[in-house]
């Protein structure tokens, strides 16, 4: 009832799983992975065990296969379950129980493990496994796109309900106590795997940093655009509200992106403090540059809240 992909970036060791199933929540019971441990989709007649005892069976220094064998041979219902495992490593084993409805089954790489079952055929794993392996791009956006690949392929032979996209780095969840870098879940909807693509590009605007070669600097023009836009948007300096101060104290130790730089008269500290107050309102804080500096997605977001 579900089909998965399980993979890791050989690049960085990221770690991830994409799924996508007719299965309200899928996001809950199927995806698990825990940095420099693995990456584990447990699905048909999902035994969720296997995702915290595979993850533990990893960390103590078995590797993919040897944690498959280690979990179907204890479980008496194994013909009945499927499963895709990626080490930190990149082994990589995939299993599917023959009591699984058809169409069943998967296929493994270095690094990559695809499966489904009650799909339309083989061919959504085809596309899948294809789909991963030309794209160049990272992780995160490889899920995806085999995701849609299988989905358009023809996907869960009853139909649609939801998706999910788990991928963990070390450190890299939200505040960095966890690595939980990306979660997100469509949880029941008509069309879920281009929804779960939509949530990713929102997560990618709100948690991604630029580089600071992708910053603009703040000239004279930009500054007045700014300073304008701003003030349309309630936040010029000297507010002195509540919130707004409850704001920048909560902004105040925030990392920015580069090194300062004097944009001159038209742009001073005030207008910088109340350009990170705006953003950290619009949940922008990720991406706040050095003094003198701005994130085009920045400007973007400003322009489309302060339009007419």
């Amino acid at each position: 009832m579900t089909f998965s992909i399980v993979a890791r970036d050989p690049a960085n060791g990221d770690l991830g799983v994409a799924v996508a199933s007719k299965f309200l929540a899928v996001g809950s019971v199927v995806p698990w992975a825990r940095a420099g441990v693995g990456a584990i989709a447990t699905q048909a007649l999902a035994n969720v065990t296997y995702g915290p005892d595979g993850l533990a069976a990893l960390e103590s220094g078995a590797d993919a296969r040897a944690v498959v064998a280690r979990l179907t041979e204890a479980d008496d219902g194994r013909s009945e379950r499927q499963l895709g495992i990626v080490d930190a490593q990149g082994g990589s084993a995939s299993q599917t129980g023959e009591g699984c409805l058809s169409w069943a089954g998967g296929r493994v790489a270095d690094g990559l493990a695809v499966q489904g079952n009650i799909l339309v055929g083989p061919e959504v794993v085809d596309a899948m496994f294809a789909a991963f392996e030309a794209s160049v791009r990272s992780l995160p956006d490889r899920l995806l796109a085999a995701l849609l690949a299988g989905d358009r392929a023809g996907g869960d032979a009853r139909g649609r309900e939801s998706a999910a996209l788990l991928v963990v780095r070390q450190g890299a969840g939200y505040g960095g106590t966890t690595d939980r870098w990306i979660d997100l879940r469509v949880d029941d909807h008509t069309d879920p795997v281009p929804e779960l693509r939509r949530l990713f590009d929102i997560w990618r605007l709100l948690s991604e940093r630029p580089e600071p070669e992708d910053l603009v600097a703040i000239d004279p023009a930009l500054a007045a655009e700014l300073r304008d836009r701003l003030t349309r948007a309630g936040w010029a300096p000297g507010r002195d509200d509540a919130f707004a101060a409850s704001v920048r104290g909560a902004l105040a130790g925030v990392t920015r992106i580069g090194s300062p730089r004097d944009a001159g008269a038209d742009w001073d500290a005030t207008w910088d403090g109340a350009l990170v107050a705006w953003m950290g309102v619009a949940n922008l804080e990720e991406r706040t540059a050095a003094a003198g500096w701005l994130d085009p997605a920045v400007l973007e977001q400003l322009r489309a809240a302060t339009e007419p």
